[in-house]
């Protein structure tokens, strides 16, 4: 009888072990926790950076020169402590509202004062520390926006109030319904650094506050010109440059997604500068410092929802779209409708932010960002980005109006006439510019 015997496979005992051995390793795999990249944490703390510089310095200089000279300094304090208070109201609650699980319009409150953030909490392929400062950055400079509506005009102690308001009421929720899980994100709205979150929400409520308030005293009859053009030429640079922290970085990583958000950043802040340099020039005779300064804010303001989902081609149109409308809403309308929205909030992120919202779902190209838009046969995409936008605009006037009328009845809006006539500065901060 021939004896038989039992052998190992090819490869011996590790034969037999190799399937379970893999078996475990993809298991693992679907287990890990999210790599750590440093190249792209490297990016997005020069992008937090960038951003933060957007407001401190460059919103700053941006509005400071455009008020006049015994204003520049109520001007600068309002916009220095908004950057402030709005850290503060991020860390406490806005972040947890923002991007903890919660309903489909408003976050929980699991994050509060940053509960859970710890050294090694990951976001994707970055810390969530950076993660949060990065949406910090952008919690700061929406409200920020804000004050270059009612600026010479509103009591110190009335902003305060109505930042840290609108920051947990208004800014907080827009951002969960668009980036944290909210009902617009979920309905495919494409907002990639802050169309409606950021422009459409701040210029609305910029519009809203001009109304409230009420105009600057001799407004429209007195000439109220720049105290420097200079600073707030420099001002736009600043913003500029920073504006590529602000859509590049959310890429949130450092990849071609954030290289192609740089290019079409920069393709339609140059086209809406020259459009509304061009639009002054024919109908007004002569090009200004401020018009083409305006003109490239408005093109980064249209740019911004488009800059993670159009070609270089779709960015140029869009920036040439926008310096013409920006141009007609801080011209025309504003002077039609008779509203003081002094540095033109409403004008250039208002306007901008609604045009580029919405030509987003025209010229969004499927190889960019995954969706096509209008051009590319997916018109109902115009429709959602449409409904994006209204949605956002009557909230925003809505919650910013209720909020204005409240602090009107805690500690009152405006400034007394004598403290308007002579300047913010010297009456509310002891202090004036030579």
């Amino acid at each position: 009888m021939t004896e038989k015997r039992w052998t190992l496979p090819r490869y011996g005992l590790l034969g037999l072990l190799l399937p379970l051995l893999e078996t475990g390793t993809a298991a693992a795999q679907e287990t890990a926790a999210p790599a750590l990249d440093s190249g792209d944490t490297a990016w997005m703390l020069t992008a937090t950076a960038l951003v933060l510089m957007m407001t401190i310095p460059g919103l700053v200089l941006f509005y400071g020169g455009m008020v006049r000279k015994q204003n520049v300094l109520s001007v600068a304090m309002q916009v220095f402590a908004t950057a402030c208070v709005s850290t503060i109201v991020w860390m406490v609650i806005g972040y947890s509202l923002a991007f903890s699980e919660g309903t489909a319009v408003v976050g929980g409150l699991s994050n509060l004062f940053l509960a859970g953030l710890v050294p090694d909490a990951v976001s994707g392929t970055i810390p969530e520390t950076v993660f949060m400062t990065f949406q910090m950055t952008f919690a700061i400079i929406t409200p920020a926006l804000i004050v270059g509506a009612f600026v010479e005009r509103m009591k110190f102690p009335a902003m305060l109030l109505f930042v840290i308001a609108w920051g947990i009421l208004v800014y907080a929720p827009v951002t969960h319904w668009v980036w944290g899980g909210g009902f617009l994100g979920e309905a495919g709205v494409l907002d990639y650094a802050g169309g409606t979150v950021v422009h459409i929400n701040s210029g609305v409520a910029g519009l809203i506050a001009a109304y409230v308030v009420g105009r600057r005293r001799g407004y429209p009859k007195e000439p109220m010109p720049p105290h420097n053009l200079v600073y707030t030429l420099t001002g736009a640079a600043l913003l500029w440059v920073g504006w590529f922290g602000f859509n590049a970085g959310s890429a949130l990583a450092a990849d071609g997604a954030a290289g192609m958000a740089m290019a079409v950043t920069q393709i339609a802040s140059a086209a809406a500068a020259l459009s509304w340099m061009v639009c002054e020039w024919v109908l007004r005779g002569k090009p200004s410092v401020l018009g083409i300064a305006s003109g490239a804010v408005g093109g980064l303001v249209a740019v911004t929802p488009a800059s993670g989902f159009v070609l270089p081609g779709g960015a140029l149109a869009i920036g040439l779209l926008a310096g013409i409308a920006c141009f007609w809403g801080a011209t025309w309308l504003k002077n039609r409708l008779g509203y003081d929205d002094s540095l033109d909030a409403f004008g250039v992120h208002g306007i901008g932010g609604t045009v580029g919202a919405i030509l987003t779902g025209v010229f969004a190209a499927e190889i960019v960002g995954g969706t096509p838009g209008l051009l590319e046969g997916n018109a109902v995409q115009v429709w959602i980005q449409i409904k994006g936008v209204i949605a956002t605009i009557v909230w925003s006037a809505l919650a910013t109006f209720v909020i204005l009328k409240v602090i009107d009845l805690l500690v009152g809006l405006r400034v007394d006439p004598d403290t308007e006539i002579e300047g913010l500065d010297l009456r509310l901060h002891g202090e004036t510019v030579h």
